[in-house]
């Protein structure tokens, strides 16, 4: 945690990967120094550990801070960030923590985001970085970027479908009260207003479609149930999501796939029909495409007792 760091982005990462029985995390907040940090919009930080956390961490999340494009990080915490992805911790920054980040060098010749308020002053600072200012998240392995405050549970999210697989995030979810799963590709922010009616409309269709996964939903039936054009639903629901209707709809599926996987001893072929792909092979052929794994090597590695 750096001096000015934003209280969202400390919050988050410690309340999704938050130390309870359930979760197989160990949540440490360390700062350059024990002690007091100085925090933005008002708050202060009493910080318990020192960069000496960062020597055993699996993953290392960096806040967003105040003056990012100004106050350079200090060069323990960059050597610190540094040496313990060479160990083989992943890195991840939420907003302005990208700075940070990408003082490491880490982020040189790599895709990476912050809030859309700073991607210019990134892309300045470091123009070896492949700033990408109409993202949420951007995963690029070892190191992961996000943009301003709500995306970081986005990331977080994102990281715990990897870890724990998608029953554990959509647990953390409902927790949180947050939208189980959001493109990290999906736009930042929607450049001109939009009448809410008709953003409460679209989220309806959405929930609609999830309890009907099973069956046939073209994007004539989603359009007519949001009573909006097919043209006027497909382009709306890509701003909403990052995806065109149907291509929500196939990862919706596979999610709810994923999760009778883990939680379920049905067969892929029961399971393929229960989420609306049909066939055993049809499930296969998605599964691979999207998650570039099997329906049964998924199972064995996140069914629960495993």
């Amino acid at each position: 945690m750096l001096e000015g760091a934003k209280p969202l982005d400390v919050g988050i990462p410690a309340q999704v990967f938050t130390t309870r029985a359930s979760m197989p995390y160990e949540v440490r907040v360390c700062g350059a120094e024990p002690g007091l940090v100085t925090g933005g919009d008002g708050l202060s930080y009493h910080v318990a550990h020192s960069l000496d956390a960062l020597q055993w961490a699996d993953i290392v999340f960096i806040p967003g801070y105040r003056f990012p494009g100004r106050d350079e990080p200090p060069r323990t915490v960059v050597d610190a960030l540094t040496a313990a992805h060479e160990r083989g911790a992943r890195l991840a920054a939420i907003s302005t923590g990208a700075f940070a980040l990408a003082a490491t060098g880490l982020l040189d010749g790599r895709r990476a985001t912050t809030h859309w308020h700073y991607t210019q002053a990134l892309a300045a600072k470091h123009p070896l970085v492949r700033v990408d200012e109409n993202v949420l998240f951007v995963d690029e392995g070892s190191v992961l970027t996000s943009a301003g405050a709500a995306s970081g549970i986005d990331l977080c999210l994102h990281i715990l479908r990897g870890d724990l697989g998608v029953a554990a995030s959509n647990h953390a979810a409902r927790r949180l009260v947050a939208a189980p799963y959001r493109s990290g590709g999906q736009a930042q922010y929607v450049p001109r207003s939009v009448p809410e009616p008709l953003g409460e409309r679209f989220a309806a269709t959405r929930e609609w479609a999830l309890h009907r996964l099973a069956e046939p939903l073209t994007l004539e039936a989603l359009a007519r149930h949001a009573a909006v054009s097919p043209r006027t639903f497909s382009r709306r629901f890509a701003e909403d999501t990052g995806y065109t209707p149907m291509q929500w709809v196939m990862r919706a599926r596979v999610d709810l796939a994923r999760e009778l996987l883990e939680r379920s001893e049905r067969s892929v072929e029961q399971i393929a029909a229960d989420v609306g792909l049909g066939t055993g092979a049809n499930l296969r052929l998605h599964f691979q495409r999207i998650l570039g794994t099997t329906p049964s090597e998924y199972r064995r590695t996140f069914a629960r007792g495993e």
